[in-house]
């Protein structure tokens, strides 16, 4: 079937719908929420992301080592006609967090949430020692100080015969919750690509992306920030059905067509999940968060249907090839295809696209 049949058959969607969840039977009891109820139809958004890729690794140990925090744009959405979001947030608790060395030397701390919408585990990787859980903290009944500890319901460091979660002599480290400075820290909303991100895919450039999140949060001279880890595989559809378009588009569909020819929207996110989590973490309010993204309709979509949490400032995620005049990064006719579909989508002459891919070739692009 044509695409352009395909796209008249399927209906509308807005950017940030997701399909209805089945709650886990092992997930905890709680009311579900109908995330497609009442959600009129309205064009998808045609959005420039980052196009270029480079074979996952160990965060911030393959980009660019600048010690140089990255310019970013303001932004003000205060006034913007808000997209169709969740009337309610899903409701989110961190049961557990552990300290992460890694090889750079940079430690994190890995978040682990679970909800009421759609029985996964959804990640937030913290660096910085300011920026704690709301909900992983609160005092849960019958628990003793070694429950806490156990569950990462601690300020400071663990170590040997510590015996409280709530002091410890050996740590300077505030213990008190919450941000204690006025800097909006770097946010990223990133969803989990296992192609990308585990199996060196050269089809998208998921694993250059969360790496190079990680490396600008964990800078010398940065005040740390969060990565929202979502498990929203495929843009929303899952690895089979991603998997499914991969061959689509070995046979001469592109990324949007692919999903589209399975039925799918083209893309099937949502970040009411992130919005929540940033919230439990503590950034929600007048302070503020840089959010670390090329696509402009993701920052009315995190900051929810309210504006529990503000966007002050747009970080552009430039990718390692445009960096580095085509060295570093993938190469690739899948790659030069992806680029060429998302870029397209946003500028309709077709010759401006050629353009872009031969400037990032040529290093003569910059952002």
């Amino acid at each position: 079937m044509p695409a352009l049949i395909l796209r008249e058959a399927m209906p509308d969607l807005p950017s940030h719908s997701s399909p209805s969840y089945v709650l886990s039977p092992l997930a905890r009891k709680i009311p579900d929420y109908d995330l497609n109820g009442s959600r009129p139809g309205s064009p998808l958004p045609d959005t420039l992301l980052s196009p270029a890729f480079t074979p996952p690794s160990t965060p911030g140990s393959d980009t660019p080592l600048y010690q140089k925090e990255p310019k970013s744009i303001p932004v003000d959405t205060s006034l913007q006609r808000p997209p169709k979001l969740l009337e309610k947030l899903p409701e989110v608790e961190c049961i557990v967090r552990a300290r992460i060395p890694t090889v750079t030397g940079a430690e994190m701390f890995l978040h682990l949430y679970q909800n009421n919408v759609d029985g996964k585990e959804h990640l937030a990787i913290v660096f910085g020692d300011n920026i704690r859980s709301k909900s992983l903290h609160a005092v849960w009944p019958g628990e003793t100080e070694r429950d806490r500890m156990t569950r990462g319901a601690y300020t400071g460091r663990l170590h040997p015969g510590r015996v409280s979660s709530r002091a410890d002599p050996q740590s300077s480290t505030p213990e008190h919750i919450g941000r204690d400075n006025h800097t909006a820290p770097l946010v990223r909303i990133h969803s989990e690509c296992y192609t990308g991100e585990t199996a060196w895919s050269a089809r998208c450039d998921c694993g250059e992306q969360l790496d190079e999140a990680a490396r600008l949060m964990s800078l010398p001279s940065s005040s740390g920030g969060v990565i929202i880890y979502l498990r929203q595989e495929g843009r929303g559809i899952g690895l089979g059905e991603k998997l499914k378009a991969y061959n689509l588009q070995d046979l001469g569909s592109d990324t949007v067509e692919a999903n589209l020819l399975l039925r799918h929207p083209a893309d099937a996110r949502s970040y009411g999940m992130a919005t929540a989590m940033l919230l439990d973490l503590g950034l929600g309010g007048d302070t503020g968060i840089r959010l670390l993204t090329n696509n402009p309709d993701k920052i009315r979509a995190v900051e929810g249907p309210k504006r529990e949490v503000v966007v002050k400032e747009r970080v552009a995620m430039v990718p390692l090839a445009w960096k580095t005049g085509g060295k570093k990064g993938i190469h690739s006719d899948e790659i030069e295809g992806y680029l060429r579909t998302k870029v397209g989508k946003s500028l309709a002459n077709d010759d401006r696209v050629t353009l872009l891919m031969q400037a990032s070739r040529s290093g003569k692009w910059a952002i």
